[in-house]
């Protein structure tokens, strides 16, 4: 559905300027590796919607490259194998996490924080849904450039 309105979006765009390149990638989040994500190439910005059990396995593998790029080890490509070439790949420099499970959110940030070099620049929550016990919760980390 998001590539029909990206589409839709286009013709139209603001004041006849084009809309910036985009790239819908649907991924089992269950089962990332670090050569899947540099396969997918490069992006910018990411905006990641998890089911309620987290994105742990793309944070980990995002986590990984970033090991790689820092010492200069290739990490295991997600076939065994310790020779990823990153190839040019860089991490995107925000990623936003909309969260229906504020315990995800929560591990899935302390590995973004902790091992891939992000910060949570901002985060709220928001209760689409009165008299229950469910909120979303929204986050945005962004690449720590110090």
């Amino acid at each position: 559905r998001s590539r029909e309105n990206y589409a839709s979006n286009k013709a139209p765009a603001h004041g006849g300027r084009a809309l910036a390149a985009t790239k819908f990638v649907a991924r089992n989040l269950f089962e990332m590796t670090p050569g899947m994500l540099v396969a997918d190439g490069a992006a910018d910005k990411w905006l990641v919607d998890p089911p309620r059990e987290g994105a742990f396995e793309l944070f980990k593998a995002l986590a990984a490259l970033r090991q790689q790029a820092v010492t200069g080890v290739p990490c295991d490509d997600g076939g065994g194998q310790q020779n990823l070439q990153l190839d040019g790949w860089t991490p995107p420099r925000r990623i936003v996490y909309v969260s229906c499970n504020p315990a995800t959110l929560a591990r899935d940030a302390g590995v973004l924080v902790n091992d891939a070099g992000y910060r949570c620049s901002s985060a709220g929550v928001v209760n689409m849904f009165p008299h229950t016990a469910h909120v979303e919760s929204i986050a945005v980390f962004d690449l720590n450039t110090d």
